[in-house]
Protein backbone atom coordinates (compact mmCIF):
# COMPACT_ATOMS: atom_id res chain seq x y z
CA UNK A 1 0.00 0.00 0.00
CA UNK A 2 1.26 2.90 -0.49
CA UNK A 3 1.34 5.98 1.97
CA UNK A 4 -1.59 7.54 0.85
CA UNK A 5 -3.88 5.02 0.84
CA UNK A 6 -2.81 3.80 4.41
CA UNK A 7 -3.68 7.42 5.51
CA UNK A 8 -7.31 7.64 4.14
CA UNK A 9 -8.00 3.89 5.59
CA UNK A 10 -6.99 4.77 8.99
CA UNK A 11 -8.90 8.27 8.69
CA UNK A 12 -11.79 6.14 7.28
CA UNK A 13 -11.38 3.88 10.29
CA UNK A 14 -11.17 6.66 12.57
CA UNK A 15 -14.47 8.21 11.74
CA UNK A 16 -18.39 6.91 12.24
CA UNK A 17 -19.42 8.15 8.98
CA UNK A 18 -22.59 9.75 8.30
CA UNK A 19 -24.65 7.25 9.62
CA UNK A 20 -23.01 7.40 13.36
CA UNK A 21 -24.67 7.33 16.80
CA UNK A 22 -25.10 11.45 17.42
CA UNK A 23 -27.44 11.47 14.52
CA UNK A 24 -29.17 8.26 14.39
CA UNK A 25 -30.26 8.81 18.27
CA UNK A 26 -31.18 12.33 17.64
CA UNK A 27 -33.57 11.10 14.30
CA UNK A 28 -34.87 8.97 16.73
CA UNK A 29 -35.30 11.74 19.30
CA UNK A 30 -36.58 14.00 17.24
CA UNK A 31 -39.54 11.19 16.29
CA UNK A 32 -40.11 10.52 19.77
CA UNK A 33 -40.85 14.14 20.33
CA UNK A 34 -42.81 14.94 17.19
CA UNK A 35 -45.04 12.30 18.10
CA UNK A 36 -44.83 12.96 21.58
CA UNK A 37 -45.99 16.66 20.46
CA UNK A 38 -48.70 16.35 17.86
CA UNK A 39 -50.00 13.10 18.84
CA UNK A 40 -49.44 12.11 22.88
CA UNK A 41 -50.50 15.75 24.32
CA UNK A 42 -52.93 16.76 22.17
CA UNK A 43 -55.09 13.50 22.88
CA UNK A 44 -54.11 12.49 26.22
CA UNK A 45 -53.73 15.59 28.29
CA UNK A 46 -57.37 17.87 28.46
CA UNK A 47 -57.64 21.34 28.79
CA UNK A 48 -60.19 22.80 31.23
CA UNK A 49 -62.45 24.88 29.70
CA UNK A 50 -62.63 27.77 32.44
CA UNK A 51 -58.15 27.99 31.65
CA UNK A 52 -58.06 32.03 31.73
CA UNK A 53 -53.96 31.58 30.74
CA UNK A 54 -52.40 29.44 28.53
CA UNK A 55 -49.46 28.85 31.15
CA UNK A 56 -51.84 27.44 33.64
CA UNK A 57 -52.69 25.24 31.50
CA UNK A 58 -51.86 21.58 32.02
CA UNK A 59 -50.57 21.21 28.61
CA UNK A 60 -48.12 23.66 29.07
CA UNK A 61 -45.21 22.15 30.58
CA UNK A 62 -45.47 18.78 28.30
CA UNK A 63 -45.44 21.06 25.51
CA UNK A 64 -42.14 22.84 26.68
CA UNK A 65 -40.44 19.72 27.35
CA UNK A 66 -41.29 18.20 24.17
CA UNK A 67 -40.18 21.49 22.42
CA UNK A 68 -37.14 21.47 24.13
CA UNK A 69 -36.39 17.77 23.17
CA UNK A 70 -37.02 18.24 19.58
CA UNK A 71 -35.07 21.28 18.93
CA UNK A 72 -32.01 19.57 20.72
CA UNK A 73 -31.90 16.37 19.05
CA UNK A 74 -32.84 18.40 15.62
CA UNK A 75 -29.38 19.96 16.93
CA UNK A 76 -27.61 16.37 17.28
CA UNK A 77 -28.82 15.04 14.46
CA UNK A 78 -27.36 18.08 12.45
CA UNK A 79 -24.44 18.49 14.40
CA UNK A 80 -23.69 14.66 13.52
CA UNK A 81 -24.12 15.13 10.05
CA UNK A 82 -21.97 17.97 10.08
CA UNK A 83 -19.19 16.79 12.11
CA UNK A 84 -19.19 13.35 12.45
CA UNK A 85 -17.43 12.15 15.66
CA UNK A 86 -14.11 10.25 15.85
CA UNK A 87 -14.48 6.99 17.33
CA UNK A 88 -12.29 7.19 20.48
CA UNK A 89 -10.43 4.51 23.04
CA UNK A 90 -13.71 4.59 24.83
CA UNK A 91 -15.50 3.04 22.55
CA UNK A 92 -13.16 0.05 23.26
CA UNK A 93 -13.66 0.22 26.55
CA UNK A 94 -16.72 0.03 26.80
CA UNK A 95 -16.90 -3.57 24.73
CA UNK A 96 -15.11 -4.86 28.17
CA UNK A 97 -18.02 -3.73 30.44
CA UNK A 98 -18.55 -7.24 32.50
CA UNK A 99 -21.76 -8.76 31.98
CA UNK A 100 -22.86 -8.86 35.46
CA UNK A 101 -22.87 -4.99 35.67
CA UNK A 102 -24.75 -4.43 32.30
CA UNK A 103 -27.27 -6.90 34.38
CA UNK A 104 -27.36 -5.06 37.49
CA UNK A 105 -27.75 -1.65 35.55
CA UNK A 106 -30.96 -3.41 33.87
CA UNK A 107 -32.62 -5.00 36.79
CA UNK A 108 -32.34 -1.13 38.26
CA UNK A 109 -34.36 0.02 35.51
CA UNK A 110 -37.30 -2.90 35.72
CA UNK A 111 -37.20 -2.97 39.58
CA UNK A 112 -37.97 0.80 39.39
CA UNK A 113 -40.44 0.30 36.40
CA UNK A 114 -42.56 -2.80 38.11
CA UNK A 115 -42.00 -2.54 41.63
CA UNK A 116 -43.21 1.46 41.84
CA UNK A 117 -46.88 0.56 42.75
CA UNK A 118 -45.97 -2.14 44.76
CA UNK A 119 -42.72 -0.58 46.80
CA UNK A 120 -44.18 3.09 46.08
CA UNK A 121 -41.23 5.90 45.42
CA UNK A 122 -38.86 5.52 48.23
CA UNK A 123 -39.24 1.47 48.24
CA UNK A 124 -38.02 1.27 44.56
CA UNK A 125 -36.15 3.85 44.54
CA UNK A 126 -33.85 2.72 47.32
CA UNK A 127 -33.36 -0.89 45.87
CA UNK A 128 -33.07 0.29 42.32
CA UNK A 129 -30.00 2.80 44.06
CA UNK A 130 -28.88 -0.02 45.75
CA UNK A 131 -28.19 -1.99 42.36
CA UNK A 132 -26.97 1.40 40.73
CA UNK A 133 -24.54 1.53 43.58
CA UNK A 134 -23.25 -2.19 43.12
CA UNK A 135 -23.07 -1.84 39.28
CA UNK A 136 -21.10 0.73 39.58
CA UNK A 137 -18.02 -0.74 42.10
CA UNK A 138 -18.11 2.06 44.27
CA UNK A 139 -17.63 0.40 47.97
CA UNK A 140 -17.79 2.06 51.78
CA UNK A 141 -20.41 2.20 54.28
CA UNK A 142 -20.72 6.01 53.20
CA UNK A 143 -21.44 5.27 49.88
CA UNK A 144 -24.15 2.79 50.68
CA UNK A 145 -25.63 5.53 52.85
CA UNK A 146 -26.65 7.05 49.99
CA UNK A 147 -28.25 4.35 48.62
CA UNK A 148 -31.39 5.41 51.86
CA UNK A 149 -30.60 8.91 52.03
CA UNK A 150 -31.02 10.19 48.02
CA UNK A 151 -34.38 8.25 47.15
CA UNK A 152 -35.96 9.12 50.74
CA UNK A 153 -34.38 13.13 50.32
CA UNK A 154 -36.01 12.91 46.26
CA UNK A 155 -39.65 11.52 47.08
CA UNK A 156 -39.70 13.87 50.10
CA UNK A 157 -38.88 16.60 47.83
CA UNK A 158 -41.67 15.23 45.27
CA UNK A 159 -44.29 15.20 48.00
CA UNK A 160 -43.82 18.20 50.04
CA UNK A 161 -42.25 20.74 48.21
CA UNK A 162 -43.21 20.54 44.94
CA UNK A 163 -46.72 18.79 45.84
CA UNK A 164 -46.51 15.99 43.47
CA UNK A 165 -48.52 12.80 45.01
CA UNK A 166 -46.49 9.70 45.08
CA UNK A 167 -47.23 5.88 45.56
CA UNK A 168 -46.34 5.28 49.23
CA UNK A 169 -46.69 1.48 48.25
CA UNK A 170 -49.62 -1.32 48.29
CA UNK A 171 -46.88 -3.67 50.14
CA UNK A 172 -46.67 -0.74 53.31
CA UNK A 173 -50.15 -0.10 53.35
CA UNK A 174 -50.81 -3.92 53.67
CA UNK A 175 -48.33 -3.93 56.42
CA UNK A 176 -49.21 -0.63 58.37
CA UNK A 177 -53.15 -1.74 58.33
CA UNK A 178 -52.67 -4.02 61.50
Amino acid sequence: METSEIHSVKAMASRHGRLNPNSVLGGAFCILAAIFLFYVVPTHINMPPYMQHALLSPRFLPQVAGWLVFSLSFLLMIDGIMKPPKRAEADELRRGVPLIRQALLLAAGVIYAIFFEELGAMGSGILASAFLFLASGLRGLKIYALVIVFPVVVTLLFIYVLNVPLPVGTLWEMIFQI
